[in-house]
């Protein structure tokens, strides 16, 4: 990196972090340090954004529409209609309880053993998921970088625990808005330097003929295979459950709105966050796939993880890789030739050279992906520890070895802002959580509010130290967007099963609810161990179960005491 890429990327974080301890020092009461004041719709719609827009956004979406195409934005296609939702039967409830996590409703509504089994599924999962906050930037930034994995990790983390200890979700609140305008604008910068370097080569119709020959225009699947990962179907219903359960349950979320001023100011927020959402990860998917076509014209790297193919080569697999870049090279001028012939023929309008040079190019395309798949297997053999996907390194590996200076800088300062903005509320909904629902609630009910904000920092650096602990020592996992959808998939369900039951089934009461929940959790598990089921439906699957078996139960039970009556007493 150029010493001016360091004065960006350091600046812009110093900027947001001090503007942020700056704005919410002083003292402050417990409500003022959990909840963050009355905030408008636009700073709580941000957050919501923030908080859900973590450096794994930045990091392997672009490689997921590398590797797979566009396919990935059907995830989304529930979420607008779950805003709806959300806006219309949680946020009102939430409000008129005044509560300071969501988890509260569940002990008004039904007892408190429900309410502390979901807090407790939700501090499992996300404490869980903050680890892998940390860690997403982290092992990228210090394959690709050269920096130091640990001190990476120890770096991200360590000043987020800071300016969340020091100003609790005020903080949080108003780091994550400027944080969020630097990923939007990072993120367009991106896309305009791409489009301008390819521009040359290419017209942006051009390249998006050339991206869809390949497959990678490919928006949406109308399969109806449960197995299939990402379809319409999984994304209007899995997805619009995932949604429901993630920002109408999930204290990371909850916290975020919870700030609005009133119920109106909240409800447009969401509304806010429904509309943008789709479009902003559209926008990072099509990064993803001009990233694509701009090496179609640019020799790519045989394999994107720098570190891990060093390794390789230094365990014994440097001849075999080397020929293999050999056959890569002969393999990239024999495509790009393919599409320097589609390009002429669509200048020109002759349908039947397109065709041919579209199935060329394919068969073209073909070729490289199968020598790449065997360097892959190389690396895997050589290195059995290794991972053998490189998704998640392309688009950092683009950013850092084409754009000019200065550019640099500044995605990787968006890459940075986004971990901290997730990490973060991360971090102020876990302890907000522990706080609340446990330590307050069951250890020490009576205290002073300058001893609960003391617990809460406390709790912040202890949840942030886990985090950490997780981070260092976690292993890569295979993509991981995905891994973050997938361990959120495992308990969401499940947790939001147990709401809907409160706000919708009114004769379900509180042991009934918990058995069915435990059941449900446990019928999900198996799923994702014994079954080929795509994750999104676990959210279905998981909810629906909890309803049902919930309702069964409360109808069993009061089958019971009508036969007792009816059968005559014995002599």
């Amino acid at each position: 990196m150029s010493t001016l890429d360091w004065l960006i990327l350091c600046g812009t974080l110093a900027v947001i972090v001090g503007y942020g301890v700056t704005k919410t020092r002083g003292r402050q009461d417990l409500s003022g340090y959990l909840r963050g004041g009355d905030h408008r719709w636009l700073a709580v719609g941000l957050s919501v954004m923030a908080t859900q827009a973590s450096a794994v956004t930045f990091l392997s979406l672009p490689g997921q529409a590398f590797d797979d195409g566009m396919r990935f934005i059907q995830l989304y296609f529930g979420l607008p209609l779950a805003m709806v939702v959300l806006s219309v039967l949680f946020v009102p409830r939430y409000f008129a309880a005044r509560v300071f996590t969501a988890y509260q409703f569940l002990e008004n509504r039904f007892d408190l053993k429900t309410r502390q089994l979901t807090a407790f599924l939700f501090l499992l999962q996300r404490g869980l998921s903050a680890g892998i906050t940390i860690y997403a930037p982290a092992i990228v930034l210090s394959s690709q970088l050269g920096w130091p994995l640990r001190s990476t990790c120890l770096a991200i983390g360590s000043v987020v625990i800071l300016y969340t200890v020091m100003g609790g979700n005020r903080a949080v609140v108003r780091t994550q808005k400027q944080q969020m305008l630097v990923m939007l604008a990072g993120l367009l910068v991106a896309l305009i330097v791409i489009l301008v370097r390819l521009s040359p080569q290419l017209s942006l119709a051009h390249a998006l003929q050339v991206a869809g020959t390949l497959g990678k225009l490919n928006l949406v699947d109308v399969s109806t295979d449960l197995g299939a990962r990402y379809t319409l179907w999984s994304g209007l219903i899995g997805g619009f459950f995932l949604a429901l359960a993630y920002f109408g349950t999930d204290q990371s979320q909850v916290q975020r709105y919870l700030s609005a001023r009133s119920v109106a100011e909240c409800r447009i927020g969401l509304l806010c966050n429904g509309l943008l959402k789709l479009p902003m990860q559209l926008i990072v998917l099509f990064v993803g796939v001009m990233v694509f076509v701009f090496y179609q014209l640019h020799p790519p790297p045989l394999f994107f993880n720098r570190a891990e193919l060093a390794q390789a080569e230094s365990a014994g697999a440097g001849s075999a890789l080397a020929a293999l870049q050999t056959e890569h090279d002969l393999a990239f001028v024999r495509r790009r030739a393919q599409i320097e012939r589609l390009d002429k023929a669509l200048t020109a309008g002759d349908t039947a050279t397109i065709a041919a040079a579209r199935q060329e190019l394919r068969r073209a395309h073909r070729e490289v992906t199968a020598i790449r798949e065997k360097a892959r297997s190389a690396i895997a053999k050589a290195v059995p520890r290794a991972n053998p996907k490189d998704a998640d390194y392309v688009f950092l590996a683009f950013v850092t070895q084409n754009l000019p200076r200065g550019v640099v800088g500044l995605l990787l300062a968006v890459i940075l802002c986004a971990a901290m903005s997730a990490v973060a509320g991360e971090l102020s909904a876990l302890s907000s959580t522990t706080l609340i629902d446990f330590y307050q609630r069951s250890v020490r009910p009576h205290a002073s509010d300058a001893h609960y904000v003391w617990a809460a920092r406390l709790f912040t650096v202890v949840w942030g130290a886990l985090a950490l602990a997780f981070a260092i020592l976690a292993a890569l996992l295979d993509n991981l967007i995905q891994a973050v959808n997938i361990l959120g998939s495992l308990f969401y369900g499940t947790v939001l099963g147990i709401f809907v039951t409160g706000f919708l089934l009114r004769r379900v009461q509180g042991t009934a609810v918990f058995v069915a929940a435990i059941i449900s959790e446990l019928l999900v598990l198996a799923l994702f161990k014994w079954s080929q089921v795509s994750f999104l439906w676990f959210n279905l699957v998981g909810c629906l179960a909890v309803a049902a078996i919930a309702t069964a139960l409360t109808a069993l039970r009061a089958t019971r005491p009508a036969r007792a009556k009816q059968e005559p007493s014995g002599n």
